[in-house]
């Protein structure tokens, strides 16, 4: 029985979109992105959309919103789940490929996450809390297992009432516990960390050569995000925006951001190895394989 999804996951740098778009074609498959910064229009070189690679492959999740919104996991998970059933609709094998390791295993988990309405009452009683404050109170509702929550006060006050909102009304909570997929099949592309740390650098060494600080020159100059809003995003868009309005050299932009990338590698991971700790199986695959073999070891694995 074929997989009802398969996943393509991996560090940044180990080619999984070359990847899975061989699959793609191999199998009659489209692609939803795991991505969670190539949703955004017109942040290109810096996120590695890389489109022309996916030639004739359907792909889906990337250039939904504008630069400068703040896409959360609710809307991801709403997002996914309609494209999801759209391509099964049509006869499609779906791959989920990207490096997003809370969107990927949220996916896995089957976890679902009913619309919550806005408390004005409780948004005005933590309004004059602290950001240390209202971390606080979150971690009094759960376990905080990333920073996206508690980047800004208004994000946390945000998880604040979600998690209040679920627990004032317990009924809603069935739907937020994990329901995993039964059916799914995860390949890793699994990269030596001499070969991610150099990939990296020539990887960066290349998009600013395209012209990487022009894009973000773009985006804040013509499409006039705020640079808060691109330092927000991290990595490319958190230095190349500082060096952009006069807070790094070029050289301190570059150095500071090549060890940026790398240290995030290294979180991913850690995040797949704890995914793994927590019972979803990954399949590494060398990321050196050639498509052809890559494509015959995956459906080796379906068989």
């Amino acid at each position: 029985m074929k997989p009802e999804l398969i996943v393509i996951t991996g560090p940044t740098a180990s080619g999984k979109t070359g990847k899975a778009v061989a699959l793609a074609k191999a199998l009659d498959a489209e692609i939803i992105s795991a991505d969670s910064r190539q949703l955004y229009r017109g942040m290109d070189l810096g996120t590695g959309k890389d489109l022309d690679e996916y030639g004739d492959v359907p792909y889906h999740m990337i250039d939904i919103c504008p630069a400068g919104y703040k896409y959360n996991l609710f809307e991801f998970l709403r997002d996914y789940q309609k494209c999801y059933d759209d391509i099964r609709s049509r006869g499609k094998q779906v791959i989920l490929c990207g490096g997003t390791g809370l969107y990927v295993e949220s996916v896995l988990k089957g976890i679902q996450l009913p619309p919550v309405p806005q408390n004005d009452a409780l948004r005005a009683e933590l309004a004059t809390k602290s950001l240390d404050e209202l971390t606080e109170i979150l971690k009094g509702y759960k376990t905080l297992r990333n920073n996206s929550d508690i980047d800004t006060c208004k994000r946390a006050i945000r998880a604040i009432e979600i998690c209040v909102y679920y627990h004032e009304n317990p009924s809603l909570k069935l739907a937020t516990e994990p329901h995993p997929l039964q059916n799914a099949l995860t390949i890793g592309v699994s990269i030596p960390r001499d070969d991610r740390r150099d990939r990296i650098t020539r990887r960066l060494k290349a998009r600013l050569e395209a012209g990487m600080v022009d894009e973000v020159r773009r985006l804040i100059e013509v499409e006039g995000v705020p640079a808060e809003d691109l330092i927000y995003y991290g990595l490319e868009y958190k230095f190349i925006t500082q060096h952009v309005i006069g807070m790094l050299t070029h050289d301190e932009m570059f150095t500071g951001l090549e060890t940026a990338i790398h240290q995030f590698a290294k979180r991913q991971m850690t995040w797949f190895r704890g995914m793994e700790r927590r019972g979803f199986p990954i399949h590494w695959l060398p990321y050196d394989l050639s498509a052809e073999d890559f494509v015959a070891q995956v459906k080796a694995l379906m068989e």
